[in-house]
């Protein structure tokens, strides 16, 4: 059994937490204020024609704003040729928590997933996690709409315009997941061995343990792991192999 917080009455842990709380609130200033820095930020012209490919076959990138100012754009990483449970674990845990934009949306802001696989595989995998947002293959794209994936990048519209205004990737594309913010709140945390523990509560799990499962939810990066929501899906059954090499980007 795990160690766990010793245990108080309520007058001292609210002192204790009223401590954290000065904490916290210095950081969410100055996350406020990295924000402000970030909107500062120059911009870098697109070429608003690139073609990327959907449903409807190739279509310039600037349709991906659908008409509004704005666009998010989460750049899925691909293996080719691999079977859904082989697809990026880390990528799928972001775009997973992304299923709907409609919040997005009412702030005049689009969202789109592009990926570098090809659209018949693209689309196969799409329909197979149930996803509905705007899914784009980008193989044939330049950078920054092609090119290296794993990134979270934000677009301006000025007309016919199209600007690079940002683009963060590693830790910074988890603010598409707030499981990760949720599990920082619990006593364990996320559980991995990079965590700052007190003595005696070990954490002592790679990183992006959990986001590859079994048929029993027992974590493995083995060839019966799965993206961990993929469980979900109608129809899935055990499997042997991933397709692909490599894990958790």
């Amino acid at each position: 059994m795990r160690s766990t917080p010793p245990v108080v009455d309520r007058a001292t842990w609210q002192a204790v937490r009223d401590e954290l709380l000065i904490r916290e609130k210095a950081h969410t200033r100055e996350g406020d204020a990295i924000a402000a820095a970030r909107r500062r930020l120059p911009m870098v012209e697109v070429d608003p024609a690139i073609p990327v490919v959907g449903p409807d076959g190739p279509v310039p990138f600037l349709s991906l704003f659908q008409g509004r100012d704005e666009l998010v754009v989460y750049q899925h990483m691909w293996y080719d040729g691999a079977p859904h449970q082989g697809q990026c674990e880390g990528c799928t845990n972001a775009v997973w928590h992304l299923r709907d934009a409609v919040y997005l949306n009412a702030r005049g802001v689009s969202f789109a997933v592009v990926t570098t696989g090809s659209w018949p595989e693209v689309a196969a995998f799409t329909e197979f996690m149930g996803y509905t947002q705007p899914w784009y293959s980008v193989r044939d794209a330049p950078p920054p709409v092609g090119g290296e994936m794993g990134y979270l990048s934000c677009f301006l519209r000025s007309g016919d315009r199209v600007f690079l205004t940002y683009s963060t990737t590693g830790r910074g594309n988890e603010v598409t997941n707030p499981t990760f913010a949720l599990l920082d709140m619990t006593v364990y945390g996320r559980g991995e061995a990079w965590q700052d523990n007190p003595d005696g509560r070990a954490a002592d799990q790679d990183p992006c343990w959990y986001w590859r499962i079994d048929g029993n939810g027992d974590p493995t990066w083995g060839p019966t792991g799965r993206p961990a929501p993929q469980w979900s899906r109608p129809g899935v059954t055990a499997e042997t192999t991933l397709g692909r090499d490599g894990h958790c980007h």
